[in-house]
């Protein structure tokens, strides 16, 4: 397997597996959508985390997307090209899928994910993925030089603090199943740092054109307040306020800081950790 394979791969078992962490505040945990609404509601900028193969968690997202009433919606999933395409295509499932390829983008199966954009109706929706080719640059460059113009105003020209620095390197080995070399761990931070920043420059882009509040739909790992797109968000505009919310599955204590947390059970799935042997020796 290439390095391209390796680390498409690995990098969507990080998001799923991400969920450690240390805790900057004590969440509200919440039994139902219509709870969390009711304590995310006010606030300009409102990420509803996810595990992304987790279908009650995209359930609980196209609730609170009915409840919250977004001016806009952003998604990770989508790039700005496929948001472009996908805007006035919601009601038109097939044709949307079809449309931005879904099937090929590498993100779990299309009816997860359909209650969401069903949800976002005929509101504005904006894409936050960047190219897989400026990601995986920025393993070996940084996040500063591929993030380009803004990459101070987004926190990226300074290193993270020693103890940050080493707990999200433990937590990238941990999320890939401890196979990472760890030569490559600064560099998944980096890549890492680079989509926080870039997710958070699309919300406020959103946020100026469409007034709020502005949802963004995304992993658990880039709602955490610490150091996930609130804290991209907090650096580059701290003017704007921002509600976090994490979706954890039972039974695991959730440890990771977010503002409200909303529970699920586990789906049924495979050992994210069988074929990754091979990256012990990348």
């Amino acid at each position: 397997m290439n390095f391209k394979d390796t680390f498409q791969r690995a990098s969507a078992l990080a998001f799923l597996l991400l969920s450690a962490g240390s805790v900057a505040q004590e969440p509200e945990i919440v039994a139902s959508p219509a709870a969390a609404a009711s304590m995310l509601r006010g606030a300009d900028v409102i990420i509803l985390g996810e595990i992304h193969d987790n279908p009650t968690h995209h359930l609980n997202q196209a609730a609170l997307i009915e409840q919250l009433a977004p001016s806009a919606v952003v998604f990770e999933m989508l790039s700005p090209a496929q948001a472009e395409q996908a805007n006035g295509m919601t009601e038109r499932q097939e044709e949307l899928r079809d449309a931005i390829d879904w099937v090929h983008s590498g993100w779990p199966d299309w009816s997860l994910y359909e209650p969401v954009f069903l949800a976002a109706g005929s509101r504005p929706l904006y894409g936050a993925a960047l190219p897989r080719e400026s990601v995986r640059r920025a393993v070996g460059e940084g996040a500063a030089a591929v993030f380009g113009a803004n990459a101070e105003q987004y926190g990226l020209t300074s290193d993270l603090p020693a103890g940050q620095q080493a707990d999200r390197e433990a937590e990238q080995l941990a999320a890939h199943c401890d196979m990472l070399p760890p030569p490559m761990l600064p560099g998944m931070v980096e890549a890492q740092r680079l989509r926080d920043a870039a997710f958070a420059r699309t919300v406020i882009d959103a946020l100026a054109q469409q007034g709020p509040p502005v949802v963004l739909i995304a992993g658990a790992g880039h709602a955490r307040t610490d150091w996930g797109v609130p804290a991209a968000l907090a650096q580059a505009a701290p003017e704007i306020s921002v509600a976090s919310l994490g979706q954890v599955e039972d039974p695991a204590e959730p440890s990771a800081p977010y503002d409200v947390i909303l529970r699920a059970d586990a789906p049924e799935r495979d050992d994210p950790c069988l074929g990754l042997e091979h990256m012990r020796s990348q």
